[in-house]
């Protein structure tokens, strides 16, 4: 009996993990393709029409989740357990205030784009800002990003390619904080001087693309805050037992 509730438990984790994750980014560019296209230009500037930068040139999207009947309290519990749940990370969770009804989480999404040109390769990650803002019956979901996080490798681009002895770290990867290729270095880019805010970009492919997963990881983070508001994590949550 003992061995059965064990191998109930450990499924039932397995499930809670699985269903914790908002989101792979290869089902990220699934979702984004099933959304918009698999053509990234041109999804791209049919976004640029309804998308607009905030006052610090950040692409900031906002929604009021309803929740009525619901108490503040019950709410932050909900998303509390959501939050910590989904973000593994303990350093991503930069503010949990139960009193003011306020959580922010700060996590890194990497590799939403990779670009190969003909010297350079660049991999693109972001890292939004999440605020959940909660008041009886409703939560407001606050999602920033103000630029794309770059590792270019200057040994990476096709010539390197075609070139073996010239590459040395043609995947673009390495681990955090390591300094220790001179051919692979840090850049930000800002997205309101990218593409396709600005025509005239010398990365606009990796950018399109960069933008649209930056887009569709919005909708999904607000259709999961929605989800648990409204059924939890397990979906049993409110069982009376």
């Amino acid at each position: 009996m003992k061995k059965i509730v064990i191998l109930a438990v450990v499924a039932i984790m397995a499930t809670m993990n699985v269903q914790a994750q908002v989101m792979k980014a290869a089902d990220l560019e699934k979702y984004a393709k099933e959304r918009y296209g698999e053509k990234w230009l041109d999804a791209a500037m049919n976004l640029a029409g309804e998308l607009t930068l905030d006052k610090n040139e950040s692409l900031t999207y906002q929604q009021v989740i309803q929740a009525p009947g619901k108490s503040k309290e019950q709410l932050y519990v909900a998303l509390n357990y959501w939050t910590t749940a989904t973000f593994k990370d303990k350093q991503a969770i930069t503010l949990n205030d139960k009193e003011s009804g306020c959580i922010i989480i700060s996590s890194t999404i990497p590799d939403i784009a990779n670009h190969t040109g003909t010297v350079n390769k660049y991999s693109v990650s972001i890292t939004p800002v999440i605020r959940l803002d909660i008041k009886d019956g409703r939560v407001r979901v606050t999602y920033t990003v103000q630029t794309y996080d770059v590792l270019a490798d200057i040994s990476g681009g096709w010539l390197s390619l075609a070139e073996p002895n010239r590459s040395t770290y043609g995947d673009s990867k390495r681990k955090k904080d390591d300094k220790t290729n001179a051919n692979l270095y840090d850049e930000q880019w800002e997205i309101a001087k990218h593409y396709p805010f600005v025509e005239k970009d010398a990365q606009k492919r990796t950018c399109a693309k960069a933008l649209v997963m930056t887009h569709a990881y919005s909708n999904a983070i607000m259709d999961k805050v929605e989800e648990a508001l409204k059924n939890g994590i397990t979906g049993d949550e409110d069982n009376d037992w």
